[in-house]
């Protein structure tokens, strides 16, 4: 059971961490920010932020463990 939930985790973490790298590909690149196109200003996009920002904390930390490039498993 706690492996299905790390991987759960594992992958939302992933997506957001996805999601965050595009939008911020495309704020770059065309001056869009996607999230922002479909949640609009507020606190439901601050939440989405927020949600990208410790998905990337989580990866940085698990990163050592899972990294087949850095002497993990």
């Amino acid at each position: 059971m706690i492996n299905l939930d790390k991987k759960m985790i594992h992958m939302a973490a992933f997506i957001l961490m996805a999601v965050g790298a595009i939008n911020w590909g495309l704020v770059g690149l065309l001056d869009i920010n996607l999230v922002t196109m479909i949640f609009g200003e507020g606190s439901l996009t601050n939440i989405v932020y927020i949600l990208v920002g410790a998905s990337g904390v989580y990866a940085v930390i698990e990163h050592k463990g899972a990294c087949k490039y850095c002497g993990g498993k």
